[in-house]
């Protein structure tokens, strides 16, 4: 990924990979928020089977495309993965809904002039991913390579987008960096594959069991993911919303996060952890939290053995200059929990000879 995406772990992910340990036999590490993938991305090179989740499209495809290996991606079909980038960047532009929506030809179909792209870029944009699902439904490319090519367009359109971060408003002004050409750029793919499992939706919902190590990055402030990346989301879901506002913006409310909310936050993480079935849950916190550490340790030490490790200090998100100057750096936290013992019987039985744990939850 190379864009800043809100709470990433980028500058931490080694600190929060000496926590994550060996996986066990049928083990996986569960990234429930899984973001842009780069703490799923240090547990696979660590050995673990990841499964990843979260309720942005977007956001699976950029965890997942980081996962990709380079027998998973041949474009065989296609004449190779540097091929397939180098057709999609000669392509001719194409004046669909992303260029009537976020590009100044907005004014004339949506009353706003937008300039989140230039009109060229917005309509080579339209006609990328056009032909990334017409390659699909023609079965000229999998699934997989799919996803690796939409991931591939996520970095592209973001090296030109005229904004300050995210794409929760375009700048007034045209940066220098919106004026280039948007390209597409192959990324070094994995040497070996990993075994991946993938899901869209409610955290509440994700599936892992005793063996598992789930690792949890909540939202912590009142920022909503859904609304500051609705570009990328439309985009992965190739489809043609009806917008809002002079930002544009998708309809974001149904994916509204409760832990967005000061007043929800904690009753909802406390919720999410009684769920888990995992013996053990890495979740990282920080300072600029709704919850605060002491609330926080008192709430989740019923819920097990409760530790906290200070991961220093990292710049906190700056959507301009201005915020810039004001802003202070935050401390960020993992916090460890190591459900008790008593919480779990573990009845060993024997089908055909083979040893099977069946966890029963009290």
């Amino acid at each position: 990924m190379t864009f800043r995406y809100i709470g990433s772990k980028s500058r931490l992910v080694d600190q929060i990979a000496s926590f994550m340990g060996t996986p066990g036999d049928g083990s996986f590490f569960v990234d429930a928020f899984c973001g842009t993938g780069v703490v799923a991305e240090a547990a696979a090179s660590l050995g673990w089977d990841v499964r990843i989740n979260d309720h942005l499209h977007s956001a699976v495809i950029s965890a997942q495309a980081r996962l990709i290996s380079h027998d998973q991606a041949s474009f065989s079909n296609i004449g190779g993965y540097t091929k397939a980038i180098e057709e999609l960047n000669s392509i001719a532009p194409i004046e669909g809904y992303i260029w009537r929506t976020y590009s100044p030809a907005s004014a004339s179909f949506c009353g706003n002039e937008r300039r989140y792209f230039t009109q060229r870029n917005a309509a080579r944009i339209d006609a990328i991913r056009a032909k990334i699902s017409e390659w699909h439904g023609a079965g000229q490319i999998s699934e997989t390579e799919q996803v690796l090519l939409i991931a591939d367009l996520f970095g592209a359109l973001n090296r030109v987008a005229n904004i300050a971060g995210t794409f929760g408003c375009f700048l007034s002004k045209w940066t220098k960096q919106s004026q280039g050409e948007i390209a597409l750029r192959p990324r070094e793919l994995k040497s070996t594959p990993t075994r991946v499992e993938v899901s869209v939706g409610d955290v509440f919902q994700v599936k892992n069991h005793a063996q598992d190590l789930v690792y949890l990055d909540p939202p912590y402030t009142k920022r909503q993911y859904a609304s500051y990346y609705h570009i990328l989301e439309t985009v992965a879901l190739h489809d043609q919303p009806e917008v809002q506002g002079v930002a544009g913006l998708r309809p974001w409310q149904d994916l509204a996060s409760d832990f967005c909310y000061k007043s929800r936050a904690l009753k909802t993480l406390s919720s999410l952890l009684k769920t888990i079935q995992a013996e053990r849950v890495l979740l990282s916190y920080s300072s600029e939290g709704h919850i605060g550490m002491q609330e926080m340790k008192s709430e989740l030490s019923k819920l097990g053995r409760f530790s906290v490790h200070s991961m220093g200090s990292v710049g906190r998100y700056r959507p301009n200059k201005n915020a810039s100057k004001s802003a202070s750096d935050v401390n960020e936290f993992l916090i460890e929990l190591q459900r008790p013992l008593s919480s779990i019987d573990r009845n060993t039985i024997r089908i055909n000879g083979v040893r099977e744990d069946l966890i029963v939850e009290k």
